[in-house]
């Protein structure tokens, strides 16, 4: 079961946390797997794990933001039949205290990069007689999250695309899922607490852990399971569905 072999997948923001554990993983499971990063080092660290287990991987060092970079790597690798739509960036702050420039920063990356990957990526699924698409959502765009408004906004509207894409082309042999998690352990947790809370780290990571009802944060490899299995022909009859993977967070915490 869950087997990828055969399969070629897109891994946007591949090169850690959430994004890395799904490209290992799909890689594993016989996936050739092609490494979408504004990072070469990230990427090149994610490669190297797939390659010592003896998997198949590429980079495509690409800003998902900029069309033209998205357009010109996914016609370089030709025909694809998976799509996570995984890169993104997180923001802190409320509508009154978000500045403009970096409302547009998190717009470009976080909503016009899911559009031009979906804009490149569908005529490729197509010549592949269909396939799959996965966005990274968030809880964020299901419950109201302290101090997330620009995040909260495009984690919105990438579920939104979601349901779109998975009515547009459901015709065409391609399913199009999303997955909202709470907060996940990743790289970014470890840089937020030690540039935000240098001296009370542990206590902090604590208390961001227990906001989820099960008590913890998630694992990158947890989320990077869903991701597996909504790619896999054991999902063939889900499409346009959002899946919350938040230890409780959304339905337990009241």
């Amino acid at each position: 079961m869950f087997r990828l072999d055969n399969k070629i997948a897109v891994v946007t923001g591949g090169g850690s946390g959430i994004g890395q554990a799904i490209a290992v993983l799909l890689a594993k499971q016989g996936a050739e797997v092609y490494i979408f990063e504004i990072s070469a080092e990230n990427a090149a660290a994610t490669l190297s794990q797939i390659e010592a287990f003896g998997g198949k991987a590429f980079i495509r060092v690409c800003d998902v933001a900029d069309q033209q970079e998205v357009l010109a790597a996914f016609k370089a690798i030709g025909p694809v039949n998976i799509l996570v739509n995984n890169a993104g960036i997180a923001h802190i702050g409320k509508a009154d205290t978000t500045p403009e420039d970096d409302f547009d920063r998190v717009m470009r990356v976080n909503v016009k990069g899911v559009y031009n990957t979906l804009y490149a990526a569908i005529p490729q699924l197509r010549l592949a007689g269909g396939g799959v698409i996965i966005n990274m959502a968030s809880i964020a765009a299901l419950v109201g999250i302290p101090h997330r408004f620009a995040y909260s906004t495009a984690k919105g509207a990438v579920k939104a695309m979601t349901m779109s894409v998975a009515k547009d082309y459901i015709g065409e042999n391609i399913r199009c899922n999303s997955i909202s998690p709470a907060r996940v352990h990743t790289p970014f947790v470890d840089g937020f607490l030690q540039k935000n809370y240098p001296d009370n780290i542990a206590e902090m990571f604590d208390k961001l852990s227990k906001t989820q009802p099960i008590g913890r944060m998630a694992k990158p490899d947890e989320v990077a399971s869903l991701a597996l299995y909504l790619c896999s022909n054991e999902a063939a009859f889900i499409t346009g569905v959002d899946y919350p993977i938040d230890g409780g967070f959304t339905t337990l915490n009241n």
